[in-house]
């Protein structure tokens, strides 16, 4: 491709561009974490690519546990979004599906 091509200018970028978005290995994402981003990802990853850095970084604010207990519970859900795990985080219900599971048993026999 030339540099003056538009197109193959455009493509360079975008490149570039994906190569700081896109989660790097080193990140050292829990699983379900990596399941949302790859969730994300896996239809029309261009689009998504804000809603993944997003994700990410939701990590300075919150935290790598509670960023993973809401990506848990996100995905149990079945709406692994970037708005979906923030509205978790935000709410601070990510750990009441866990405390619901290990006091349900007791709870019922009341």
């Amino acid at each position: 491709m030339l540099a003056s091509d538009p197109a193959g200018a455009w493509k360079t970028a975008l490149e570039a561009q994906m190569r700081t978005l896109v989660p790097r290995p080193n990140l050292a994402l829990r699983d379900a974490c990596r399941e949302v981003i790859d969730q994300l990802l896996e239809v029309n990853a261009l689009y998504r690519l804000r809603a993944v850095q997003g994700v990410l970084g939701l990590r300075k604010k919150y935290g790598d546990t509670r960023l993973e207990a809401a990506c848990r519970k996100a995905v149990a859900v079945g709406d692994p979004s970037y708005r979906t795990v923030k509205g978790i985080l935000v709410a601070g219900t990510e750990t009441d599906a866990e405390d619901a599971t290990q006091s349900g048993p007791s709870r019922a026999g009341r």
